[in-house]
């Protein structure tokens, strides 16, 4: 065990409130690519602005869902790895106040964490962009796939859209409302395998350091925060929260 990890459970211990901020890197141990990484990433071979954009939802759904529709299957059969389950482990002991994820795959809530701001929004549910009904991900997908054009449609005849931020949408203001609420009140930030890129997530580190709290960055890979960071850790995400959560035990 680390040294920088010794100090960051001293640091998490005498905190009066502790978040999580998670990216793409938590859940590649899962099986699903990030990204921006080279060679790997989902967008290494795809333009998102031409795929996942809502302009393409709304002037070629066909596209789009060609797209969404293959996203789903392969999100659907991911499950929680160990680092999803150390960050519920640290919730259930009352080390952590919530996670703030920018990830859709639902991963955090399938592992079991209770106090969830899903930021992007989550796969978990779509809903008719007609009459607002929600549809879970097992009937999005039978809708698709049996519709002639891949396009799921509600029983009213409008186009069901998944239920995350798409490139061209703002954040849900509510989640983002709690999400710096969570930032401002804590103590110490977990940044977990978030590149700290994509704003205005990745300016919610420094809220935390501006009202006097600490950032702890656990990603593979430089960040622009690394020099605000106060403690920094780049290894194996599941290694690392595994051994923070031995030394807080």
């Amino acid at each position: 065990m680390t040294e920088v990890i010794e100090e960051l459970a001293d640091r998490i211990r005498s905190a009066g409130s502790v978040v999580a901020l998670t990216g793409a890197g938590i859940s590649t141990p899962s099986g699903i690519p990030d990204f921006r990484t080279p060679g790997t990433g989902l967008w290494e071979n795809v333009n998102p602005m031409e795929v996942a954009h809502v302009d393409v939802l709304l002037n070629d759904p066909a596209m789009f869902w060609a797209f969404y529709a293959e996203r789903f299957t392969t999100l659907q059969a991911v499950k929680p790895n160990p680092a999803h389950m150390a960050l519920v482990e640290l919730e259930q002991r009352g080390l952590l106040d919530a996670v703030i994820t920018q990830n859709v795959d639902r991963l955090h809530f399938a592992a079991g964490t209770q106090e969830l701001v899903e930021l992007h929004g989550t796969i978990q549910t779509s809903r008719c962009m007609t009459c607002g009904t929600t549809v879970e991900l097992d009937e999005v997908r039978e809708l698709a796939s049996g519709s002639g054009d891949g396009v799921p449609r509600c029983i009213c005849g409008g186009m069901i859209r998944p239920g995350v931020v798409l490139f061209g949408e703002m954040l849900p203001q509510d989640a983002l409302f709690k999400a710096s609420q969570l930032a401002a009140e804590a103590d110490v930030i977990l940044c977990i395998g978030s590149s700290l890129e994509v704003h205005p997530a990745a300016g919610l580190p420094q809220v935390t350091k501006a009202r006097g709290g600490a950032i702890a960055i656990m990603t593979q890979g430089p960040t622009p925060l690394d020099a605000d960071a106060d403690f920094r850790l780049g290894g194996d995400v599941v290694v690392e929260l595994e051994q923070l959560v031995a030394a807080l035990a």
